[in-house]
């Protein structure tokens, strides 16, 4: 049976790309912060969930280690830990771009490093789940577009270097998924779990997303947007930016 490791797992894609996984037959190592949602995921034949703090090195260690010691091979690493930061930038402060980037990226940078030999060893998959805010601009969202800039930066760079191993590096990029739609618990400082978002369009549930990552990912396709909004969002900013970023706008501050 493969092993795919999910951080992020107790959140609404963590669980619905591990579903998807256990109906073909695979292993899910489900990492998320402790708390009700984590408490929520049982252990079974097919899953196991892990409390880890992913922005401490002590922890991140000891998880990564845990699993790799009660599992035959580590095939799939999905990265989909983060938070989203809502606000303009000049009511913002530093401390709150750290953050963001901590959580979003380098928690994602040291979890590859952690797992780069295993993933070697079973010419595995790094599937880092990033969003519309990774390749184009986002209103209000200066911190988070830029840690998702930065991981995708991190992970096409990676694929180049690992595809010697027979490494697959994938990247799906979604738009809005409604997995926790006006979260009260949302901080003052604009950051929350992903999902919280009152401002987007379209939002997608996340069973229907994580369909379209996983059928990506059974056909190795490098770059996976999903949805209808990200799909024309990676045209358009491509093609004309500036039409893109004008048509964001008028969205986003309607």
């Amino acid at each position: 049976m493969k092993t795919a490791v999910i951080t992020g797992g107790a959140g609404g894609l963590g669980r619905a790309l591990a579903a998807g996984l256990q109906a073909e037959g695979w292993f899910t190592a489900l990492i998320d912060l402790p708390g009700r949602e984590l408490a929520a995921v049982k252990g079974s034949d097919q899953q196991q969930p892990y409390a880890c703090d992913l922005t401490d090195a002590a922890q991140l260690a000891q998880t990564c280690a845990a699993i790799r010691g009660c599992r035959p091979s580590i095939d799939l690493v999905v990265y989909n830990a983060g938070i989203t930061q809502i606000g303009y930038f000049a009511q913002s402060d530093l401390a709150t771009q750290r953050r963001v980037f901590e959580i979003n990226y380098f928690a994602a940078v040291a979890m590859a490093l952690e797992f780069l030999p295993d993933i070697r060893t079973a010419k595995g998959t790094h599937l880092a789940i990033s969003s519309v805010a990774g390749f184009a601009p986002l209103y209000r969202r200066t911190a988070y577009a830029a840690s998702k800039h930065a991981l995708e930066g991190f992970f096409k760079s990676l694929r180049g270097e690992e595809a010697a191993y027979g490494v697959t590096t994938l990247i799906a990029a979604p738009s809005f998924i409604a997995t926790n739609p006006g979260n009260p618990e949302a901080k003052p400082d604009g950051t929350a779990r992903p999902g919280s978002a009152t401002d987007g369009l379209d939002y997608m549930l996340a069973s229907a997303a994580a369909a379209i990552i996983l059928q990506g990912l059974a056909r190795q396709q490098p770059m996976i947007p999903v949805g209808r909004v990200a799909r024309a969002a990676w045209w358009l900013n491509g093609l004309a930016p500036k039409i893109y970023e004008r048509l964001m706008l008028r969205n986003l501050t309607r």
